[in-house]
């Protein structure tokens, strides 16, 4: 494995980050910005220009300590974004060892792109849950389910501990 880098963070709408994804066959993170007035704040329109019929959103909240690693999928893109709380995503690229990391959440909304057929994964961040939006581009199927998974150490040296610098 090579020492993880950050994904390429791009300022285009999502569903060119997703073309660039799926032609690149790695991880895009597509910053937000938050929409704040006297009432409050909000982050609008995320999923926009990629939401298909035959996918789904769904909603996961991560205790602190967990480590929820490592799958893949063969047909689905992942949307992922952190809506409470902290984690740190984890990427990999099998054929050539090629690892990302990037921490995300509410100091650092976006949407982050994973493409198949690359690995990915989380842990929590921090001493609170983390509460994680998604889009899939493919329903779940219990029958037939599009994913493989591995141990959140069988990838070779990656930080998934906190790394104090």
């Amino acid at each position: 494995m090579t020492t993880p880098t950050a994904p390429r963070s791009m300022t285009v709408s999502l569903a060119q980050a997703h073309a660039h994804a799926l032609e690149a066959r790695e991880p895009v993170f597509v910053p937000t910005s938050a929409h704040v007035d006297d009432r409050g704040w909000s982050l609008m329109n995320q999923m926009q220009g990629v939401m298909q019929p035959a996918g789904q959103i769904n909603y996961s909240v991560q205790f602190p300590g967990v480590i929820k690693a490592w799958h893949r999928h063969h047909k689905q893109t992942d949307f992922w974004m952190c809506l409470m709380g902290h984690i740190k995503v984890g990427v990999h690229r099998e054929d050539d060892a090629k690892s990302w990391l990037l921490v995300i959440g509410e100091r650092k909304p976006g949407v982050l792109v994973i493409p198949p057929p690359l690995w990915h994964g989380a842990a929590t961040v921090g001493n609170t849950p983390a509460g994680l939006l998604y889009y899939v581009t493919h329903a779940y199927d219990p029958a037939a389910p599009d994913e493989d998974r591995r141990g959140h150490d069988t990838i070779q040296g990656f930080p998934w501990e906190t790394q104090h610098r």
